[in-house]
């Protein structure tokens, strides 16, 4: 697993190949990243090394991430996106 250290970095692992994520993903680094604790955010470098379908299913409903921290973090997403 390649680590994820700079913010321009992360901003780049957010472009997916699906849009769908595109939209969850930068909206989220550019506005939230920067709140969360350090292990949030190592949660949240964690999961920009998933694969685009396996992310998709989690975010669409289809799926539950059997990784607890993974889970968290995708209903941490999903939350803000519903508010």
């Amino acid at each position: 697993m390649v680590e994820i250290h700079s913010k321009a970095r992360i901003r780049w692992a957010c472009r997916r190949g699906m849009l769908e994520l595109d939209v969850l993903f930068m909206p989220f680094v550019e506005e939230a990243y920067d709140s969360l604790d350090a292990k949030q955010q190592a949660t949240f470098q964690r999961l920009l090394t998933q694969e685009d379908p396996d992310l998709f299913a989690w975010f669409m409903g289809h799926e539950t991430c059997k990784d607890a921290e993974l889970n968290t973090m995708v209903q941490l997403i999903l939350d803000r996106v519903r508010v």
